[in-house]
């Protein structure tokens, strides 16, 4: 095999193209409560630019200006983060996130002043209305800007189609949804994929989890529906069960006939520095990571949900499933402590009736 993913008889010479963006420095940074230092993020940063990653993303898990006691304080300040990436960055974009609530547009000056080349500004699946201030700002900035929306299995593929459709309006550069909680299957993402694509003109985008184990298969559904760009972090590096993960889902798409540009034994390389450099152990599809993709839980809760359970006294399981039922979204980490102390009331009313 090549150094270039030239992986067989599905390779044409004619390939459609499909960007590939790399999140694991950022969504990454939930798997270890957002401890990652600054030898960490440029030794990785560095591997995936000679693999010729189009996208690197950096940050706190939940974006820019979001280092707090309720999500978790990061180790390194964003300026550091951003700082210390650019540098290490020669050929790759640096890509941010952005979340309205936690970060402003101060933090989006910020971001420019280092130079950042994409930035994504989040919101919640039905709440497209709150990134028009950001993505006006971004658009008289001359930045290049995505929008995305979280959470996107709570909502129709009309009703996305309809958000990605005003994202745009709100001057987006691109748009697109996150399988926040692992919770899609192919058709899912076939159908809400095909709706967006037939809304707008911009490039689309998928961003998958692998809580069901689904992510390459929902991540390759959704090329195959149309999406231009694709998220996927090294050895699946990510909140609660992982990402898609990046080295087994570049050589499938190049299987297929489709062109990622990156070079296969440095993009392995750079896997091999994550696994040893970023995370303890890989992502992994555990018990609680699948009660959290059945319920339709955002897959960063899994630490706060776990830390919460065993000082209550409750099953974490118990806490996915009643968080899906009250449709929590990310944001809103206060909820899991009250689903928490309601269970075990619960629980102690049982036990003294028994």
């Amino acid at each position: 095999m090549s150094r270039n993913t030239d992986t067989g008889p599905g390779d044409t010479t004619t390939a459609k193209s499909v960007q590939i963006h790399d999140p694991t420095l950022r969504d990454g940074h939930h798997a270890v409560r957002h401890q990652l230092s600054s030898r960490q993020l440029r030794a990785y940063a560095a591997a995936a630019d000679a693999a010729a990653v189009p996208v690197v993303e950096v940050g706190h898990g939940n974006g820019l200006g979001a280092s707090s006691l309720q999500v978790g304080q990061a180790r390194c300040s964003d300026d550091e983060m951003l700082s210390v990436v650019r540098e290490a960055l020669r050929s790759s974009r640096m890509g941010v996130f952005m979340l309205p609530g936690w970060g402003t547009v101060e933090d989006l000056r910020k971001a420019i002043s280092h130079q950042a080349d994409l930035v994504r500004i989040g919101t919640h699946c039905t709440e497209g209305n709150l990134a028009e201030r950001h993505l006006g700002f971004l658009r008289e900035a001359g930045v290049d800007a995505h929008a995305v929306l979280l959470m996107s299995h709570m909502a129709s593929a009309g009703r996305l189609a309809e958000e990605c459709a005003r994202l745009v309006g709100y001057g987006a550069t691109g748009v697109g949804i996150l399988d926040s909680s692992g919770h899609y299957l192919p058709a899912d993402v076939t159908e809400r994929i095909g709706a967006i694509r037939a809304a707008v003109t911009v490039p689309v985008l998928f961003h998958g989890h692998n809580n069901l184990g689904m992510a390459v298969a929902n991540s390759i559904a959704a090329v195959e529906a149309g999406v231009d760009i694709v998220d996927a972090c090294a050895r699946g590096f990510g909140a609660g069960a992982g990402n898609t993960q990046l080295e087994v889902v570049v050589p499938v798409l190049e299987r297929m006939g489709y062109s990622t540009g990156i070079d296969l034994y440095r993009l392995l390389d750079a896997a091999d520095i994550a696994a040893t450099e970023l995370m303890d152990a890989p992502p992994s599809i555990d018990s609680v990571g699948i009660v959290s993709g059945l319920a339709g839980v955002f897959s960063g809760f899994k630490t706060r949900v776990l830390d919460i359970s065993q000082r209550e006294g409750v099953d974490p399981r118990d806490v996915f499933f009643e968080l899906g039922r009250l449709q929590a979204v990310a944001g809103q980490e206060d909820l899991i402590v009250d689903v928490a102390l309601n269970l075990r009331a619960t629980d102690e009313r049982t036990a003294s009736h028994v």
